[in-house]
């Protein structure tokens, strides 16, 4: 994954830009297109949104088919931790089941949270792990002309 300790300084923020590297990378070829399952319609409503949010978020050009099964198996387990539970029978000759949706237990919390960590799907995660992602950024045509205008204007003083 990346180092312990407090999350690192994205680069431009760094005042050393002539931090060393963590040392040697192995590389090995990736798989060539890696398809994204489909979530299970069956799924509870926030294990289905965590889901599809992988799929819309830039670290997951990285994952690979065994990032993705454990995705899935990630959000069957919250499906399943989230969607009610057999908590016993009734009482009689008819002993019909009991489903209740229980509270999270923090045991399950905590697992959730470390594959989270694991599939780089914070902030946090992926700068441990020296991933960056930047969003586009958009050009503000009026601020472009102003620029362009002031350095006219500039060009005009100086001559």
């Amino acid at each position: 994954m990346g180092t312990r300790g407090p999350v690192p300084k994205r680069s431009d923020q760094r005042r050393r830009a002539n931090k060393p590297t963590s040392g040697e990378v192995s590389k090995a070829p990736a798989a060539a297109v890696v398809p994204v399952p489909e979530t299970a319609e069956e799924w509870h409503p926030v294990a289905q949104r965590w889901f599809d949010s992988l799929a819309e978020s830039g670290q997951s050009r990285f994952y690979e088919p065994s990032d993705w099964a454990t995705a899935y198996l990630v959000a069957e387990s919250i499906s399943r931790d989230l969607n009610p539970q057999f908590v016993g029978v009734t009482a009689g000759d008819s002993s019909e089941p009991i489903y209740e949706v229980i509270p999270l237990k923090g045991a399950s919390l905590s697992a959730y949270l470390k594959a989270f960590g694991n599939l780089l799907t914070t902030e946090g995660d992926r700068r441990r792990a020296s991933i960056e992602l930047q969003r586009e950024q958009s050009v503000d045509a009026d601020e472009d002309a102003s620029v362009t205008a002031l350095d006219s204007y500039r060009a005009q003083l100086e001559a």
